[in-house]
């Protein structure tokens, strides 16, 4: 069986964000979980680790490759990132999920479309979901 290289990489800055959401690495995870699911990926583990005095970093391993952030709270910053091989999932689902939860003052996102040739840098439609959020 041969296998598509294509894949799409969403890559974002929030800022302005509640302190409390970027500071429990326990919250974070089970959103991360979420947001997978809910773009469809099919999560293989996760790590998350809390750091002292405050952040956390949560990385989600995916059949269809990662979901990624790494936090700040003392500055309001997030950076998040989700990356998927193939036409079935797509990444943006995932960064939408997680922005509505976060609930930033100010985006910054960027898209790669990858496994193609030359890597293209594209501007992504963000379209946050409704979600139940901390």
């Amino acid at each position: 069986m041969e296998y598509s290289t294509f894949g799409r990489h969403v890559a974002v800055d929030t800022w302005g964000v509640q302190f409390d959401l970027l500071n429990d690495a326990e919250f974070l995870k089970k959103e991360m979980i979420e947001a997978a699911e809910s773009c469809g990926a099919t999560v293989l583990s996760v790590q998350a680790k809390q750091f002292s005095p405050q952040g956390a970093t949560v990385l989600v391993l995916l059949s269809e490759s990662h979901l990624s952030i790494h936090t700040y709270p003392e500055r309001g910053f997030a950076a998040l990132d989700c990356y998927t091989c193939g036409e079935t999932v797509d990444p943006q689902v995932a960064i939408d999920y997680l922005v509505s939860v976060l609930r930033p003052e100010k985006v910054y996102a960027k898209k790669l479309v990858r496994g193609t040739g030359e890597l293209q840098v594209v501007e992504p439609e963000m379209k946050p979901a409704q979600v139940a959020s901390k």
